[in-house]
């Protein structure tokens, strides 16, 4: 399976990308990088789809087992490298879940079977950062 990705520049240093769904983002770079801050970064846009990925395959998974909660959010952070070209060394995955009595070996469960099986994007970063991951209860 491949996928195709247009990105077509907008002016200045603006692009905007679409996806093989159709659907379209805006590609940006701050106003001190000489970019007007109209959209996405592309460094951002990476950590963006590594917690999407795993998230998708989390919620899937979740929703199989029948795991009620009433919130998740992935919080994902990654230190650049201080010589260009710039990349992430280290990135840091957090999954916070909220609800009432969470069943928190199950959430467990769903979370190691993205790390570990499901998450390609996950696997990608592997091959070039040094990946944390931790997850965090709160329950009403």
């Amino acid at each position: 399976m491949s996928h195709k990705v247009v990105t077509h520049w907008k002016g200045n240093l603006q692009f905007e990308s679409d996806n093989p769904s159709g659907r379209l983002l805006t590609i940006d770079t701050s106003q001190e990088n000489g970019g007007h801050n109209s959209g996405f970064t592309p460094k951002a846009l990476m950590l963006s789809s590594l917690a999407g990925c795993s998230g998708l395959d989390v919620v899937s998974i979740l929703k199989k087992m029948k795991v009620p909660f009433s919130d998740f959010r992935i919080d994902t952070f990654g230190e650049l490298t201080d010589e260009h070209p710039k990349y992430y060394h280290t990135v840091s995955v957090e999954y916070h879940f909220y609800g009432n009595e969470l069943d928190e070996n199950k959430i467990e469960k769903a979370v190691n079977l993205s790390i570990e099986t499901y998450c390609g994007v996950m696997e990608m970063f592997r091959r070039f950062a040094d990946v944390k991951t931790s997850i965090h209860y709160h329950n009403s």
